[in-house]
C-alpha cells in the first residue's frame, strides 16, 4: 500500500503516524498557523467572543500536530489557552519554537550528495 502525499512531502493524517522530516514547508506551516492564531486571540483580547478562543486553539492544535507532528509540549500549550489571561501570551508560536528547535536537534542531518553504504 503506497502512502500518498502532495507536492511538498505532507503526507495525509494517519493514526499514530511518526512525525516525518521537517521540510520547510512544514515549519512554515506551523509557524504561520501559530501566529495567525496568536494574533487573532490578541485581537478578540479579553472580550472572548463565545468559545472563539477555544475554537481557535483547537484547530490550532490539530492544524501544528499535522505539520509537525504531534509533541507533547502542544499539550501544556493547549492547556494554558484557557486560563483568562494567558491567551494574551504567544503560547503557540513559542510552543512551535520549541518543538522545531527540539526536532531538529534530535534528527540525524540527511546523507550528503553521493552513494550511501549501508552496513
Amino acid at each position: 500500500m503506497q502512502r500518498r502525499s502532495n507536492a511538498d512531502g505532507i503526507a495525509p493524517l494517519a493514526a499514530g503516524r511518526q512525525p516525518g522530516v521537517l521540510t520547510r514547508t512544514r515549519v512554515r506551516l506551523a509557524y504561520a498557523t501559530a501566529v495567525a492564531v496568536d494574533v487573532c486571540q490578541w485581537v478578540l483580547g479579553p472580550v472572548g467572543w463565545a468559545f472563539a478562543d477555544e475554537i481557535l486553539d483547537v484547530v490550532a492544535a490539530v492544524l501544528i500536530s499535522w505539520a509537525i507532528g504531534f509533541h507533547p509540549l502542544l499539550l501544556p500549550a493547549f492547556a494554558l489557552e484557557f486560563l483568562p489571561v494567558a491567551d494574551m501570551l504567544p503560547t503557540w508560536t513559542g510552543c512551535v519554537a520549541l518543538v522545531v528547535m527540539l526536532r531538529r536537534k534530535q534528527d540525524p542531518p540527511p546523507p550528503g550528495p553521493g552513494p550511501v553504504i549501508d552496513v
